[in-house]
């Protein structure tokens, strides 16, 4: 038989793999990471894996090194947001989830059930039918004559053993799936709510208001500070234009006396 822990919602006889996801908005990441480690080492699970904070990094938790109790902190950043990853049993996942929501707001959650039942019987025939051709094999090698059938026996029962194994894993990874249920809680950190304050419109107002007068003060300096020079630009302009206007009218009197001379010569 196998080892499929089932919860009360899980049909009799049946193996199912559970997993669930709950978003947790809480007021410390850090601290709810803790909290929900202390939950699932109180239901009997662990730590699979976690991360809190930009920096924080996966660290993943072997069970067969850490197991329950054992826990690997991640980098935590305050204010950051982070997740944690947990192994629980599978007959304490409800009651889980549900107390979750003392550790912060649960904003949303999911569970989801695949049924390996036939996987999971599937690998028992395997496992059994292997193993009863390993024995086999190792009465055969007991009983080998010669060197030839000794050889052959030998290959046949290693190429068995692994195919055993094999098997043997496979079935205890669905195995422990079914019995320990994976949870994944992500953690956001609570964000206050700004409301409306209707005084602040006169504020922003009054500060509007006073911003005007003084750019206006700004700008009239500023137009205090160019007229001396405005001044003076506009007579050294009125200087330059007397000159090029006189040079243009003694150019028009020299074309003219040139014009009326070189008539008088024609007309001689």
């Amino acid at each position: 038989g196998g080892a499929g822990a089932s919860s009360s919602d899980t049909p009799a006889n049946r193996d199912i793999i559970t997993s669930a996801s709950v978003n947790l908005t809480v007021d410390d990441v850090a601290t709810a990471a803790d909290d929900v480690a202390d939950a699932a080492d109180a239901a009997g699970g662990y730590v699979q894996s976690q991360s809190v904070g930009r920096s924080g990094a996966p660290l993943p938790v072997d069970p067969g090194i850490g197991g329950p109790g054992i826990r690997y902190p991640a980098p935590y950043v305050s204010g950051e947001s982070g997740w944690i990853t947990v192994r629980v049993p599978a007959d304490e996942l409800s009651v889980f989830v549900s107390d979750l929501s003392g550790i912060g707001e649960v904003t949303q959650s999911s569970i989801d059930r695949q049924d390996v039942t036939d996987q999971t019987i599937d690998l028992r025939a395997r496992v059994e039918a292997t193993q009863a051709s390993v024995d086999r094999l190792q009465e055969l090698l007991a009983q080998a004559g010669d060197l030839g059938d000794l050889i052959a026996a030998e290959s046949a029962l290693a190429e068995r053993q692994a195919t055993l194994e094999s098997y043997q894993q496979q079935l205890e990874s669905l195995e422990g799936q079914v019995e320990l249920s994976t949870v994944l809680v992500s953690l956001s950190p609570r964000v206050e709510r700004v409301s409306a304050d209707p005084a602040g419109f006169g504020d922003g107002v009054a500060a509007g208001w006073n911003g005007l007068i003084a750019t206006m003060n700004g700008l009239v300096i500023a137009i205090g500070f160019l007229l001396p020079w405005l001044a003076v630009l506009g007579v050294v302009g009125l200087i330059v234009w007397a000159i090029v206007r006189v040079r243009r009218a003694g150019r028009r009197r020299r074309d003219t006396t040139a014009a009326a001379s070189d008539q008088q010569d024609g007309t001689v």
